[in-house]
């Protein structure tokens, strides 16, 4: 019988959606982290001078919340070997990015996963990560 907490590991297997609120706060302290000091992920006024209607987040936020998914639904013993990803839509403050995943591939312990992120205006992110789930370390 199949543990209930141990994700299902196979082909077409979906990962159940993570929503992540689209804070101000979030978009700011994920560039300050990540040492993106671009004016459009901090500055609301100059990023609208640049055309956009408000900040938004950055390539590194997204890449990181992206693994976070994968890491929260595999467990602690999980290891990104590969992560894939193009952005879309941008990720505004007040949004919520409501992240998908669905099992691609299956090799022994590797696992690809095919990962979308949708915001109110669309596709934020989409690609794949390939992780490396230990026998018996998968949470």
């Amino acid at each position: 019988m199949e543990s209930e907490i141990a994700p299902v590991l196979r082909v077409g297997a979906e990962l159940p959606p993570l929503e992540i609120p689209v804070t101000r706060t979030l978009i700011v302290a994920g560039a300050i982290a990540s040492r993106d000091y671009q004016d459009v992920h901090h500055d609301a006024e100059l990023a609208r001078r640049k055309g956009s209607p408000d900040v938004f987040m950055n390539i590194l936020t997204t890449n990181g919340l992206v693994g976070r998914y994968i890491t929260d639904h595999f467990g602690p013993t999980a290891v990104l070997r590969r992560v894939a990803i193009r952005l879309g839509a941008p990720n505004y403050p007040g949004d919520t990015m409501v992240l998908t995943g669905t099992i691609e591939e299956v090799d022994g312990d590797s696992v690809t996963v095919r990962v979308v992120g949708a915001n109110s205006i669309g596709r934020h992110v989409t690609g794949t990560v390939t992780v490396t789930v230990p026998r018996g370390g998968a949470s």
